[in-house]
């Protein structure tokens, strides 16, 4: 691929991503209602299972946080999938094709937006955990460095939702199959509450989830971790941030090319 041809997707794909923003802006509902549910899990966890659940070392609600942020910008790529599928329902894609764009630039447009969104999400995050408690404990560039981890592994996961909105009917089914996939993925880690409890074989699973590997990064990274606490014994959480590079390049290696081959596909039905 030339520098020219990807110049001009991301030109094009630039456009793209400010119509999708500008959707946001013009219903503020989606917004809004993407936001409530991680706020909702905060002052649940917090105020009523918090008092429940302790962490050695460190308070229940530092723990919380970093967990929380994973689970939502993982749930806020959802509607990667979701927008496509419903622009596809709608034939907006086939107005797309009569434009002389190039074909990346809705995929590219519409997983740059949905960044955009989560990092207006977490924010909004950031400013409610600091109220209930949550301090953010290490140096500016490693907390810099949790929030861009986070926002970069929703990355990946959006091009799975992007995948995911290319070959399914419509919006609601979209909804529906992440939900069944995205639930128990973020609640089979250590997102709530540590995995030392969980049955020998399920621990397996939830400390070798990306899930858990993206938590325990973005705890360390924010300095929301005790020496009190247990160490992990599996590499994936001794190494956090590079398990969770090596996840984000297979996952962009994988789906992109995926993406783009079925919006192809779905774009000449």
């Amino acid at each position: 691929m030339s520098a020219m041809t990807i110049q001009k997707a991301l030109g094009d794909g630039a456009i793209v991503a400010k119509r999708n923003l500008i959707k946001i802006k013009r219903v503020p509902d989606l917004l809004v209602f993407s936001t409530m549910s991680p706020i909702m899990f905060i002052l649940l966890f917090a105020y009523v299972f918090g008092s429940a659940i302790h962490v050695p070392g460190l308070s229940y609600r530092e723990f919380l946080i970093p967990g929380i942020f994973a689970q939502t910008v993982i749930f806020g790529a959802t509607i990667t999938g979701a927008g496509l599928a419903d622009d596809i329902q709608k034939g907006i894609i086939d107005r797309f094709r009569s434009l002389p764009m190039s074909r990346s630039a809705v995929l590219v447009g519409r997983t740059t937006s949905d960044v955009l969104n989560n990092v207006l999400v977490i924010t909004i995050m950031s400013l409610t955990g600091l109220a209930v408690g949550w301090r953010i404990r290490s140096s500016v560039f490693e907390a810099a460095g949790g929030f861009l981890l986070l926002l970069l592994f929703a990355y990946a996961i959006s091009w799975i939702m992007a995948w995911v909105g290319l070959i399914v009917p419509t919006p609601e089914v979209v909804n529906n199959a992440s939900f069944m996939i995205i639930f128990p993925l973020t609640f089979v880690a250590n997102t709530f509450v540590p995995t030392n409890g969980f049955p020998h074989g399920l621990r397996a699973i939830a400390n070798w989830n990306p899930v858990s590997s993206v938590t325990q990064a973005a705890r360390e990274l924010f300095g929301n971790t005790s020496d009190k606490f247990p160490a992990p014994k599996d590499w994936s959480l001794q190494h956090p941030v590079l398990y969770t590079l090596a996840w984000v390049v297979l996952l962009l290696a994988v789906f992109i090319p995926l993406s783009v081959r079925q919006y192809k596909r779905a774009a000449s039905r």
